[in-house]
């Protein structure tokens, strides 16, 4: 099917507001009525390989996603977020693109039509990282802990050498090594070295914890989902702690292991 007679029968399933046109490489370009949040028309392609039809968005929406933060990397909840959204439309995910198989053209209106709500939905995932709050950071960071099982307690208090009491949002225990953790988190870029200059002046007033107990060690775990971290914030709390990143879990791990 070439792609005038391609776009023929994607105009039979699809409203007028939708519009088609041969692609640049191969098949065609569908150009949707639905936005990303910065005003971005979501594009759909659609590519037919011996009768059957992929219809993919070319990887556009995570890199959307990825274009709105300096972290390359997607947090254990946005990876989660990204898979409800597939599920429930029933796309697939795959090298970065969104992705679904269609196996007939009478099927490729609703196709293209749920393909590019999965690339909307995706891209709200964006609102989510704006509004996050430091209450919903815990909450990850503890459901994570419990999919590890790893032993922890949330919301220790510690007594400082100054008498002052110092908030520690996670205790962790596992392999005999105890962590204990400051969870940085914030939507506010102005909020951000004030919350790094609390945890450094809180892990050397609790600094004599440590002393005659090697197994004890300060994490400062930054919620980077937002854009909100300068590389001096981590250097802060570079020399009193073991710095994470929470879109790094793996290394966070390692941390909360270590032997």
């Amino acid at each position: 099917m070439n792609a005038a007679h391609l776009c023929g029968a994607l105009r039979e399933g699809l409203p007028d507001l939708y519009d088609c046109a041969p692609a640049p490489r191969d098949g065609v370009r569908v150009r949707t009525p639905m936005l990303y949040p910065d005003g971005g028309v979501v594009d759909i392609f659609v590519v037919e390989h011996g009768g059957a039809f992929t219809l993919t968005d070319f990887g556009e929406t995570l890199g959307w996603l990825r274009m709105q933060t300096v972290n390359p990397r997607r947090s254990p909840r946005q990876l989660r977020l990204i898979d409800d959204v597939c599920r429930t439309l029933g796309v697939k995910l795959s090298r970065g693109q969104l992705v679904l198989r269609s196996s007939t053209a009478a099927e490729l209106g609703e196709s293209v039509t749920r393909l590019a709500q999965a690339a909307v939905r995706v891209s709200d995932i964006w609102f989510t990282l704006r509004s996050r709050s430091l209450d919903s950071a815990s909450e990850e960071v503890g459901e994570w802990l419990t999919e590890k099982e790893i032993s922890y307690r949330q919301g220790v208090r510690r007594r400082g050498r100054s008498g002052r009491d110092w908030n520690i949002h996670f205790e962790t225990l596992a392999n005999e090594h105890t962590a204990l953790v400051f969870l940085l988190s914030t939507g506010s870029r102005s909020a951000a070295r004030h919350i790094t200059e609390h945890v450094l002046a809180g892990c050397y007033d609790l600094s004599h914890l440590k002393i005659g107990h090697p197994r004890i060690s300060f994490v400062s775990l930054f919620d980077d989902t937002s854009d909100v971290w300068r590389p001096e914030d981590f250097r802060i709390v570079d020399d009193v702690s073991e710095v994470a990143l929470w879109s790094q879990p793996d290394e966070f791990e390692t941390i909360l292991k270590a032997a």
